[in-house]
C-alpha cells in the first residue's frame, strides 16, 4: 500500500511537472534538487543541523551547483525557534567553477497545527559575499525570505515512525538591491518517514528568478534524505521534517 501511494503521488507530480515546462518555453527542462540532511538535538533546547546539496540545473545528468551549509538552533518550546547558520555554495558552467559563495544568516520558524495540518511560518535574514573566479571580483549582497510551508500525516495524527505524508510550500525572495522581489519558489511532494531517525521526501520545485538581466523559470523534481537524532524524543514527540532550501 505505501509503494503504491507513493508511486501514485510521484506520478502526479511528474505530470504536473511536465505539463507545467510544455507550457513555457522550449529552453526550460526538468531539473535535479538532491539533499541529504542531518539533524542532532544535543540538548532539550539546543539542535544542530548540516545539509548536503547539490543540483544539475543547465542538465539533469550534470551536476552545477554544490551547497554545504549548517548551523545551530535554539528551540524556545516546541512551536518557536532561532536559527543562526552559515554555507558554502558553488556554481560550475561549462565545467569551471563560475561563482562562490559564502553565506551568513539569521531566521526565526514559528509553527503551529490547524488540526493534523502542520504549518511552519520562517523568516530569514541572509548576508552573501560572492566571488567571481573568472575576473576575480567580489561583491555583497543581502536577501531577504519568507516561507510557509504545510505538512499532512496521511496515515497518523503526526509525523512520527512509518507516516506517509504530504508537504507544500512557497518561499519569497526580497533584496535591497535592483529590483526588491527576487525569486519565489513552489513546492509539493510526499515522504516517507521510515521510524524516528530517518525519513525521504520527493517532489516538484517550481522556481521563478526576476532580475534586471532577465527572467527564467526552472523546474526540479526534489528528492532528499533527512536523519534526526534527538536523544530526548519519544515515540509520539512531532519529528523535524526538513524540506527543500
Amino acid at each position: 500500500m505505501l509503494v503504491r501511494t507513493v508511486a501514485f503521488l510521484t506520478v502526479i507530480l511528474l505530470g504536473c511537472a511536465g505539463n507545467s515546462i510544455a507550457q513555457n518555453q522550449n529552453s526550460e527542462h526538468l531539473s535535479g534538487f538532491f539533499t541529504a540532511t542531518g539533524t542532532y538535538k544535543f540538548s532539550p533546547k539546543w539542535m544542530a543541523y548540516l545539509e548536503l546539496q547539490a543540483r544539475s540545473i543547465e542538465k539533469f545528468r550534470t551536476i552545477d551547483y554544490y551547497e554545504i551549509k549548517g548551523g545551530t538552533g535554539y528551540n524556545f518550546n516546541e512551536t518557536n525557534q532561532a536559527f543562526v547558520g552559515l554555507g558554502r555554495y558553488t556554481t560550475y558552467k561549462e565545467k569551471g567553477l563560475n561563482q562562490e559563495e559564502f553565506r551568513l544568516w539569521l531566521q526565526y520558524t514559528f509553527s503551529h497545527y490547524i488540526s493534523k495540518l502542520d504549518l511552519d511560518h520562517r523568516v530569514r535574514a541572509e548576508q552573501r559575499f560572492f566571488h567571481f573566479p573568472k575576473t576575480d571580483e567580489n561583491t555583497t549582497d543581502q536577501r531577504y525570505r519568507y516561507r510557509l510551508s504545510a505538512t499532512l500525516p496521511l496515515n497518523k495524527k503526526k509525523v512520527t515512525a512509518q507516516t506517509v505524508f504530504l508537504n507544500a510550500f512557497n518561499e519569497i525572495f526580497l533584496g535591497p538591491k535592483a529590483n526588491a522581489f527576487k525569486r519565489n519558489r513552489v513546492y509539493a511532494g510526499a515522504g516517507y518517514q521510515f521510524n524516528q531517525n530517518v525519513g525521504i521526501t520527493t517532489g516538484y520545485l517550481w522556481q521563478r528568478e526576476l532580475s534586471p538581466e532577465g527572467n527564467r523559470s526552472l523546474h526540479f523534481i526534489h528528492m532528499s534524505v533527512n536523519v534526526v537524532i534527538d536523544r530526548w524524543a519519544d515515540k509520539d514527540k512531532r519529528i523535524f521534517i526538513p524540506v527543500a532550501d
